[in-house]
């Protein structure tokens, strides 16, 4: 069975993801060329998508993530262990 949702959101790490992104001081446009660094293609609006919970996360785009921002992975799964 493939599950594409879970409650209604299709990711549960974009809002971190958008809090570390504005507490960096960075654009969408900035962590996609730092993601670019790392071997990453993601655009600006891939992003925007993920952080509006409108786009799945690929695992290696999570540590990807963390790495850039120098956090665990674990911060991006707050909403799910609510």
């Amino acid at each position: 069975m493939k599950i594409n949702k879970y409650n209604d959101f299709r990711n549960i790490s974009g809002s971190a993801l958008r809090e570390l992104r504005l507490k960096a001081n960075l654009s969408q446009q900035d962590l996609a060329e730092k993601l670019q660094l790392l071997g990453i293609e993601l655009t600006s609006k891939e992003i925007s998508k993920i952080e509006t919970n409108n786009r799945l996360v690929q695992d290696f785009e999570l540590f990807a993530f963390a790495k850039i921002f120098d956090v665990s992975a674990d911060i991006f799964n707050k909403k799910f262990n609510k």
